[in-house]
């Protein structure tokens, strides 16, 4: 079995029953992360990978700190003897450094798990922050409101996702200038 065979078999084993919408999103962002793939060359099958178990430490079988980001990348790690850098887009996805902080768990996340090249970092926090939790597209600003009014601005997560606003917006632009590169690169002169 491939590596992304396995980790949609995986993903869907630990999500779709206990939670539907969290595989639906799963899958969407799996799904915008295999639309980079003129960006990323080799790299494209282990971000897609890490983009469909990007969520499975919310899993009820897995969660044990209720910090997903760590408790995925634990179990990848620890459970799975997962490919080392797809654990480490697992653990560090979409800002998880600040959250780690928020929630006072940055010393364990930092000293467990490296980070993994940023242009894999950037492409991942895009595809997971242009996507629904129902898996549709949206935009980073779209995606921000979302988080923000679904968990309340004085939450943990709320606070998280508005210090990490800048980094998310910034990161999706270095990804849309390069697929625009990319396709300029692509046209006929």
């Amino acid at each position: 079995m491939g590596l992304t065979e396995w980790a949609y078999s995986l993903s869907e084993s630990l999500l779709s029953d206990p939670l539907p919408r969290r595989w639906a999103h799963s899958l969407g962002v799996a799904k915008r992360a295999r639309s980079l793939a003129p960006i990323l060359g080799s790299d494209a099958e282990l971000l897609e990978a890490a983009a469909v178990l990007h969520d499975i430490g919310y899993s009820p079988a897995i969660a044990t700190t209720g910090f997903h980001p760590l408790d995925g990348a634990r179990f990848l790690r620890d459970q799975q003897g997962a490919d080392e850098r797809v654990v480490r887009l697992v653990a560090h996805h979409s800002c998880a450094l600040l959250e780690a902080e928020e929630r006072g768990l940055r010393p364990e996340l930092e000293g467990e798990f490296e980070l993994e090249r940023p242009e894999l970092v950037d492409a991942l926090l895009y595809s997971d922050m242009t996507t629904t939790p129902d898996g549709t597209q949206t935009t980073p600003a779209e995606r921000l409101d979302e988080i923000v009014q679904r968990y309340g601005p004085d939450t943990i997560v709320g606070r998280f996702i508005q210090r990490a606003a800048p980094e998310i917006h910034a990161a999706a632009e270095r990804v849309d200038d390069r697929l625009a590169q990319v396709s300029a690169d692509s046209q006929p002169m």
